[in-house]
């Protein structure tokens, strides 16, 4: 329950979780994990407008994966591959990521990246809805990765979580949403989607199987860990 007394911002406009100034001086520690292939997957993003994770994050997903020693994951939506490009250098040689899209052009784009990264031997990339997918794949995952549209975040939680195997992580991005989950008063991208990700996050926060934070670099990372018992 929050604080009475804490302050309740209302707002049309969008919070900015980390001052960018904080995010520039974290990237500039990353010097070590620059590749010619990221630099490329970076520029398409900034081309098309595309929402990737960006280096960040995907620093932050690939230390998660080694944390957990995770060797099989599960994207919802991995548009063209960027994120399963720090999955996949994490779960190693022979570890599998599998990956979501409804977008054939975005599996051809990933498989030339992650080709070029060496790492395309480690992935599953299948086109189309990726709750269907999932449906259709049998077994635990050490990972359960959630970037789909927002409106169906909740959907994907109630899929995932009793597919993650004790210890393993559910991670969700975009759970701030721009700072819209925070303010009374906002223009949401689609109708519902903000709703959908407040729903989506308490779900989570309430649920007693599961350990959760909330990173708020770039647009906020859920991270949930399933109880060992």
């Amino acid at each position: 329950m929050p604080d009475s007394t804490s302050p309740k911002p209302s707002s049309s406009i969008a919070l900015i979780p980390v001052d960018p100034a904080i995010e520039n001086y974290m990237r500039g520690l990353l010097g070590r994990t620059d590749a010619p292939v990221l630099h490329d997957m970076e520029a398409l993003a900034a081309r098309r407008n595309f929402p990737i994770v960006g280096r960040l994050v995907g620093v932050f997903l690939e230390a998660l994966a080694k944390s957990v020693n995770a060797r099989r994951v599960f994207e919802f939506g991995s548009g063209y591959g960027y994120s399963a490009y720090w999955f996949a250098k994490a779960v190693g040689p022979e570890g599998r990521v599998v990956c979501t899209d409804g977008d054939p052009q975005n599996l051809l784009q990933a498989e030339r990246f992650l080709q070029e990264a060496g790492l395309w031997d480690r992935i599953d990339f299948h086109t189309g809805f990726a709750q269907d997918i999932f449906a259709q794949t049998d077994g635990l995952f050490d990972i359960c990765y959630n970037d789909v549209d927002k409106g169906g975040y909740p959907e994907v939680w109630r899929l995932a979580k009793d597919r993650i195997r004790p210890g393993g992580l559910y991670i969700a991005d975009n759970v701030l949403w721009h700072g819209r989950v925070a303010v009374e008063e906002f223009t949401d991208i689609a109708p519902g989607w903000t709703e959908a990700i407040r729903e989506h996050n308490a779900l989570i926060f309430d649920d007693p199987d599961f350990d959760a934070y909330i990173n708020p670099t770039r647009d906020g990372v859920i991270v949930a860990r399933k109880l060992d018992r």
